[in-house]
């Protein structure tokens, strides 16, 4: 018995990315919820995407239910999500547990997130636009507002995963990090073929536009990865990824901070306890939005440091 529980908790360790990046009421709720999805779905043999697949449907149900003015509906989505979010747990722990890694996985895995809050935007500007008196009188508003809160929302979530993948990359290596160049995936979109792989190339398209869009936001962490290329040529000492760790770990709290939780905690409240939908896109126009700045801010001091260092010629042993 003691065995068995033993193992147990070696396969959940395995499952998570790393404790570095895991927030906490994801190790409390979320990750051991994925896990028993994802036991369950390896013995019954469900892949990893076909569970994105089907978070993606309860997300959108989720939204669908964030139309109502109704309390119970609005619980019923607030469990859907729910549901859905802990099947995104399960996709990536399923695939560690399974080494079912793919690219394509990691992009579906992004826009299942996408397709929830696409819903979910719809349905506050719907339901806005029947229940308060301001937004009926001026309907086009909340849809703009909508329209730069997803803008934003996608630049949060954008660079939370960013950061935390480059973290990763120094603390695991290339293998327990999803890190990408833009440079890597305009090589592989060009190889491929619109006659013969068109849903690979238009996938690839739109992965490799996203990659850019991080690398432009990051200037001094590209010449950080640059000066680390030419300096060690792909074989960063121990030493230098200790210092990186230690300087980034501190801001992976902001990194989830950006990632679901804390957003869902926002919606509830404003749906389910102060009934007014619209104040979500208040608290990710400017609660977040500061903690985006701040983060990325912090984050480029930390690498253009680290240039400054190695051009002084610091040795990381």
């Amino acid at each position: 018995m003691a065995e068995n529980n033993t193992e147990k908790k070696s396969g959940f360790k395995d499952s998570l990315k790393s404790m570095d990046t895991e927030e906490t009421f994801d190790l409390i709720f979320y990750r051991p919820i994925g896990y028993a999805w994802a036991c369950l779905a390896k013995k019954l043999g469900i892949t990893p995407n076909a569970i994105t697949i089907a978070s993606i449907f309860l997300g959108v149900g989720a939204g669908i239910c964030f139309y109502f003015n109704d309390l119970w509906i609005n619980i019923a989505g607030v469990i859907l999500l729910v549901w859905a979010d802990s099947f995104d747990s399960a996709d990536g722990q399923l695939a560690r547990m399974t080494k079912q890694y793919s690219r394509i996985g990691r992009i579906l895995d992004g826009l299942s997130g996408d397709f929830w809050f696409a819903a979910i935007y719809i349905a506050i500007c719907l339901r806005e636009n029947v229940t308060s008196e301001f937004f009926m009188d001026h309907k086009w508003v909340i849809w703009v507002v909508a329209v730069v809160t997803g803008i934003v929302h996608g630049t949060q979530a954008a660079m939370a995963d960013y950061y935390r993948q480059f973290h990763l990359y120094f603390l695991k290596g290339e293998d327990g990090s999803e890190l990408e160049t833009a440079s890597n995936l305009w090589e592989k979109y060009h190889s491929l073929s619109w006659k013969h792989n068109f849903w690979q190339k238009l996938t690839m398209m739109f992965y490799t536009n996203y990659t850019v869009g991080q690398e432009k936001r990051t200037p001094w962490m590209q010449r950080l990865r640059k000066a680390l290329r030419e300096k060690y040529h792909g074989n960063i000492p121990q030493g230098f990824r200790d210092a990186f760790r230690a300087k980034s770990k501190p801001l992976m709290k902001y990194t989830n901070i950006l990632s679901f939780n804390t957003r869902t905690f926002a919606l509830f409240a404003a749906i389910l306890i102060f009934r007014m939908p619209w104040l979500y896109f208040a608290f990710e126009l400017t609660v977040l939005n500061f903690i985006l700045i701040y983060m990325m801010v912090r984050h480029e001091r930390i690498c253009r440091n680290f240039c400054e260092e190695l051009k002084e010629g610091k040795e990381f042993n």
